[in-house]
């Protein structure tokens, strides 16, 4: 009974988005052919407004994952939502019903976006991989913290010069031998 669920979510979530973007393609194009644009354009408009869309949610999605700035990617998906809702309402009869009876696609669609984007993801987070996993019954251990030890050169670095180095100032030394 438990896999229904996510089954029917997603039949839900296709049928809600293909029909919302059925009406949110048809209008773009009717309104862009009704302004005088050839048949192609009306198509042209209508799939690069809704599918910019669907793109900048999947966009927001992956960019929040990968822990990267999504607001630029925000204010361009409001903008093409707004442009097809702005065609939808255009395309209505004019008055308060036809154009909320119009918008509704573009709402559905907004609304699906913000619930697929807002839901968080079901992988709990990893453990850090330097730090042991401690049991949650185990009480911490006091660490009492070990003094570096002092670093001393070696005696003979100390005295002599290092190797190969010649030195000019003291011509009187010859003969050191290591």
């Amino acid at each position: 009974m438990m896999r229904a669920e996510p089954a029917a979510r997603l039949l839900i979530l296709l049928t809600v988005g293909i029909m919302a973007g059925a009406a949110a393609f048809t209008h773009v194009h009717d309104l862009t052919v009704a302004h005088g644009q050839p048949d192609w354009i009306g198509w042209a408009n209508a799939v690069a407004v809704e599918l910019m869309a669907i793109y900048l949610g999947l966009e927001i999605r992956a960019r929040r994952r990968a822990g990267r700035p999504v607001g630029m990617v925000g204010v361009l998906l409001v903008a093409f939502a707004l442009l097809s809702l702005a065609a939808q309402v255009a395309e209505a009869e004019p008055s308060v019903w036809g154009w909320i009876v119009a918008a509704v696609p573009s709402l559905a669609f907004l609304a699906l976006v913000k619930v697929v984007l807002s839901s968080a993801p079901a992988v709990p987070p990893a453990p850090e991989p330097d730090q042991p996993q401690a049991d949650w019954y185990d009480e911490p251990q006091p660490v009492e913290p070990v003094p570096p030890a002092p670093v001393m050169p070696p005696a003979s670095a100390a005295v002599l010069p290092p190797l190969g180095v010649v030195q000019p100032t003291r011509p009187q030394v010859v003969g050191i031998i290591r």
